[in-house]
Order: C-alpha cells, then structure tokens, then sequence
C-alpha cells in the first residue's frame, strides 16, 4: 500500500489509496479481489476446461455451434459451482423445508448443493448445455451476489472458444481419475493440476 501511495499507477487498488480507507482496509480489499477475482475464475477456466474434456458429447456440441457458448457458460456455473459455501447470519425468523431459522443464528449455504437441486434442476448431475432453466447460484444471490459475475461471464465466453479453438484436438493427458483436485476443506472448488495433450 505505501508504495502504490508513493507511485500510483492506473489501477484500482492506487485509486482507493487515494481515499480514507486505511492500509489494513486497503490490504483486504487487495486480498479479496485476487481471491475473489482471480482464484475463482482461473478454477472455474480449469475445472470448466476439465468438465468438457470428461463429457466428449457436450464438448462436441460446443465446437459444433460456437453460439452456445452463453448458455454453456451459465452450465458450467451451475455445474461446477466453485465458491462451495458461504456463512450467512439469519436476520429474522424464517420458515424453510419445514423447519425454523431463528434470527441471529449463523448458516453455512452451500451453493454446490443447492445448484444440483433435483426439485430445481431435471438430472442435475448432468451436464447440459442445451438446459434452458437457468437461475444457478453460483454467484449468490441477492445483496450478496457477486459484483465480478460479469467480468467472469465475458472471461469464460472468451477463453473457452479461444481455447477449444487453438486446440481442437485438446484432451485429457491422463484418465480422468487421475486429475488431482483441490481439497474438499478448500473455500474454492478446483484443479490441482490437468494434464492436457494435443496432436500437432
């Protein structure tokens, strides 16, 4: 933070040092944009990127009509959903799946589960870029939706066509089991590592 007060450059974080804000104010903004705007969209590129390559029919489809890209950004979401959960705190008593929520009481939402919702979503287990219902939480909802979801939608429906592109032969370099994935206690969903491969 000093030296973006010392030397500003065309950037977000040195426009907020020019504000009130205090340097451990600054610092976690700092860490939750690269967290939240950067750690997010990279998995999701990759585990996106891992999806297709696992379901050849949908990667098919893709390459076969470019213009599905929207949608299938918007399945991808719903699919992977790589922000697992999020704690909430209740505001007021609140009625849900019979049971009651007393104001004041701390939840932990997991958007994954909710985003397979087979009362929501016909075989939410599949993965369907032709699926016509959207309305995924994958960017939460409400006053906590996520204020980068554009920028990440423009991301992924550039990157995977210009991906599948430049590689149309792009597959999996080792079975599918063998891709290592984050663990289950990480607050992002993704890939360690995928192992691609190409003909040239």
């Amino acid at each position: 933070m000093a030296a973006k007060r010392a030397h500003p450059t065309d950037d977000v974080l040195s426009d907020l040092t020019d504000s009130d804000l205090t340097d451990e104010e600054l610092r976690g903004i700092a860490l939750i944009l690269l967290a939240a705007g950067l750690d997010t969209t990279t998995n999701m590129l990759a585990l996106g990127t891992f999806a297709l390559l696992r379901n050849p029919d949908q990667l098919a489809a893709l390459r076969a009509d470019p213009t599905l890209i929207d949608r299938a950004v918007e399945e991808l979401l719903r699919y992977l959903s790589v922000g697992k959960t999020f704690m909430r705190t209740a505001l007021e008593d609140v009625e849900l799946g019979g049971q009651t929520i007393r104001a004041g009481s701390p939840l932990i939402l997991s958007y994954n589960t909710a985003n397979r919702d087979p009362e929501r979503f016909p075989d939410p287990h599949v993965l369907d870029l032709h699926r016509q219902d959207g309305g995924h939480l994958a960017f939460g909802h409400g006053i906590h939706q996520c204020l980068g979801q554009q920028l990440a939608r423009v991301e992924m429906r550039v990157a995977f066509p210009a991906l599948l592109d430049r590689f149309p032969t792009l597959r999996l370099a080792v079975p599918a089991e063998q891709v290592p994935l984050r663990p289950e206690i990480a607050d992002i969903h993704g890939v360690k590592r995928l192992p691609v491969t190409w003909d040239t």
